[in-house]
Protein backbone atom coordinates (compact mmCIF):
# COMPACT_ATOMS: atom_id res chain seq x y z
CA UNK A 1 0.00 0.00 0.00
CA UNK A 2 1.46 3.39 -0.95
CA UNK A 3 1.83 5.95 1.83
CA UNK A 4 0.88 9.63 1.81
CA UNK A 5 3.57 11.99 3.13
CA UNK A 6 2.75 15.63 3.93
CA UNK A 7 5.87 17.76 4.27
CA UNK A 8 5.25 20.86 6.40
CA UNK A 9 1.46 21.06 5.95
CA UNK A 10 0.05 24.42 7.05
CA UNK A 11 -3.77 24.25 6.94
CA UNK A 12 -5.46 21.97 9.49
CA UNK A 13 -8.63 21.15 7.48
CA UNK A 14 -6.54 19.96 4.51
CA UNK A 15 -4.62 17.54 6.72
CA UNK A 16 -7.87 16.43 8.36
CA UNK A 17 -9.45 15.73 4.96
CA UNK A 18 -6.38 13.79 3.86
CA UNK A 19 -6.49 11.79 7.11
CA UNK A 20 -10.10 10.88 6.35
CA UNK A 21 -9.09 9.71 2.85
CA UNK A 22 -6.28 7.66 4.40
CA UNK A 23 -8.72 6.08 6.86
CA UNK A 24 -11.10 5.21 4.02
CA UNK A 25 -8.35 3.48 2.05
CA UNK A 26 -6.21 2.08 4.91
CA UNK A 27 -3.34 4.23 3.62
CA UNK A 28 -0.55 5.18 6.05
CA UNK A 29 -0.20 8.93 6.62
CA UNK A 30 3.15 10.50 7.49
CA UNK A 31 3.38 14.11 8.65
CA UNK A 32 6.79 15.78 8.45
CA UNK A 33 7.27 18.71 10.85
CA UNK A 34 7.27 21.56 11.21
CA UNK A 35 3.49 21.62 10.98
CA UNK A 36 1.58 24.87 10.67
CA UNK A 37 -0.81 23.73 13.42
CA UNK A 38 -1.04 21.63 16.55
CA UNK A 39 -2.35 18.08 16.17
CA UNK A 40 -5.04 18.89 18.72
CA UNK A 41 -6.39 21.74 16.51
CA UNK A 42 -10.21 21.72 16.38
CA UNK A 43 -10.31 22.33 12.62
CA UNK A 44 -7.99 19.37 12.06
CA UNK A 45 -10.13 17.10 14.24
CA UNK A 46 -13.38 18.36 12.68
CA UNK A 47 -12.16 17.73 9.11
CA UNK A 48 -11.03 14.21 10.05
CA UNK A 49 -14.28 13.64 11.93
CA UNK A 50 -14.22 10.58 14.13
CA UNK A 51 -11.93 8.66 11.75
CA UNK A 52 -8.65 9.59 13.45
CA UNK A 53 -8.44 6.30 15.40
CA UNK A 54 -8.46 4.45 12.05
CA UNK A 55 -5.57 6.49 10.61
CA UNK A 56 -2.13 4.84 10.57
CA UNK A 57 -0.39 8.12 11.48
CA UNK A 58 3.33 8.69 11.90
CA UNK A 59 4.74 12.08 12.90
CA UNK A 60 8.34 12.83 11.94
CA UNK A 61 10.20 15.71 13.65
CA UNK A 62 11.86 16.77 10.38
CA UNK A 63 12.70 15.72 6.81
CA UNK A 64 15.92 13.96 7.79
CA UNK A 65 14.10 11.72 10.28
CA UNK A 66 11.45 10.84 7.71
CA UNK A 67 13.99 10.22 4.95
CA UNK A 68 16.04 7.91 7.20
CA UNK A 69 12.92 5.83 7.96
CA UNK A 70 11.90 5.79 4.30
CA UNK A 71 15.34 4.56 3.21
CA UNK A 72 15.25 1.85 5.88
CA UNK A 73 11.81 0.61 4.76
CA UNK A 74 12.54 0.98 1.06
CA UNK A 75 10.27 2.09 -1.74
CA UNK A 76 10.41 5.06 -4.07
CA UNK A 77 9.67 8.65 -3.16
CA UNK A 78 7.39 10.36 -5.66
CA UNK A 79 7.19 14.11 -5.23
CA UNK A 80 4.04 15.76 -6.50
CA UNK A 81 4.70 19.24 -7.85
CA UNK A 82 3.47 21.59 -10.54
CA UNK A 83 7.02 21.23 -11.91
CA UNK A 84 6.95 17.40 -11.90
CA UNK A 85 8.62 15.41 -14.68
CA UNK A 86 5.62 13.36 -15.83
CA UNK A 87 1.87 13.35 -15.47
CA UNK A 88 0.64 11.43 -12.42
CA UNK A 89 -1.34 9.14 -14.80
CA UNK A 90 1.72 8.24 -16.89
CA UNK A 91 3.63 6.98 -13.86
CA UNK A 92 3.61 3.26 -12.95
CA UNK A 93 3.00 3.03 -9.20
CA UNK A 94 4.28 0.29 -6.88
CA UNK A 95 2.80 -0.86 -3.57
CA UNK A 96 5.70 0.52 -1.51
CA UNK A 97 5.73 4.04 -3.04
CA UNK A 98 5.76 7.12 -0.85
CA UNK A 99 3.59 9.92 -2.34
CA UNK A 100 5.02 13.25 -1.15
CA UNK A 101 3.11 16.53 -1.04
CA UNK A 102 4.44 19.88 0.17
CA UNK A 103 2.86 22.72 2.06
CA UNK A 104 -0.11 24.58 0.66
CA UNK A 105 1.87 27.80 0.24
CA UNK A 106 5.28 26.55 -0.90
CA UNK A 107 4.91 23.02 -2.26
CA UNK A 108 7.86 20.68 -1.83
CA UNK A 109 11.17 22.49 -1.33
CA UNK A 110 13.66 22.18 -4.23
CA UNK A 111 16.08 20.08 -2.14
CA UNK A 112 13.35 17.54 -1.34
CA UNK A 113 12.17 17.42 -4.97
CA UNK A 114 15.78 16.79 -6.02
CA UNK A 115 15.99 13.91 -3.51
CA UNK A 116 12.85 12.22 -4.88
CA UNK A 117 13.16 9.16 -7.07
CA UNK A 118 10.51 10.60 -9.38
CA UNK A 119 8.33 13.70 -9.64
CA UNK A 120 4.77 13.87 -10.95
CA UNK A 121 2.39 16.67 -11.81
CA UNK A 122 -1.39 16.86 -12.07
CA UNK A 123 -2.34 18.50 -15.41
CA UNK A 124 -4.39 21.67 -15.07
CA UNK A 125 -5.03 24.96 -16.80
CA UNK A 126 -2.21 26.97 -15.20
CA UNK A 127 -3.33 30.17 -16.92
CA UNK A 128 -6.35 30.15 -14.61
CA UNK A 129 -5.20 28.29 -11.47
CA UNK A 130 -1.74 28.15 -9.83
CA UNK A 131 -2.35 24.84 -8.08
CA UNK A 132 -4.99 22.54 -6.65
CA UNK A 133 -5.96 22.25 -3.00
CA UNK A 134 -3.60 19.96 -1.08
CA UNK A 135 -6.32 17.51 -0.02
CA UNK A 136 -7.61 17.31 -3.60
CA UNK A 137 -4.10 16.70 -4.97
CA UNK A 138 -3.36 13.99 -2.41
CA UNK A 139 -6.65 12.23 -3.20
CA UNK A 140 -6.04 12.42 -6.96
CA UNK A 141 -2.54 10.97 -6.64
CA UNK A 142 -3.53 8.29 -4.14
CA UNK A 143 -6.58 7.06 -6.04
CA UNK A 144 -4.60 6.81 -9.29
CA UNK A 145 -1.98 4.71 -7.50
CA UNK A 146 -4.70 2.53 -5.96
CA UNK A 147 -6.46 2.18 -9.33
CA UNK A 148 -3.25 0.98 -10.96
CA UNK A 149 -2.60 -1.40 -8.07
CA UNK A 150 -6.18 -2.72 -8.45
CA UNK A 151 -7.25 -1.74 -4.94
CA UNK A 152 -9.39 -3.01 -3.44
CA UNK A 153 -8.48 -6.41 -4.73
CA UNK A 154 -11.39 -8.69 -5.56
Amino acid sequence: MPAIVLVNPQIPPNTGNIARTCAATATPLHLVAPLGFDLSDRALKRAGLDYWPQVDLTLHPNWDAFHAQQRQRGGRTIGFSTSGRCSYTAFAYCPDDWLLFGSETEGLPPAILAACDETAYIPMNRTVVRSLNLSVSAAIGLFEALRQLEWPSA
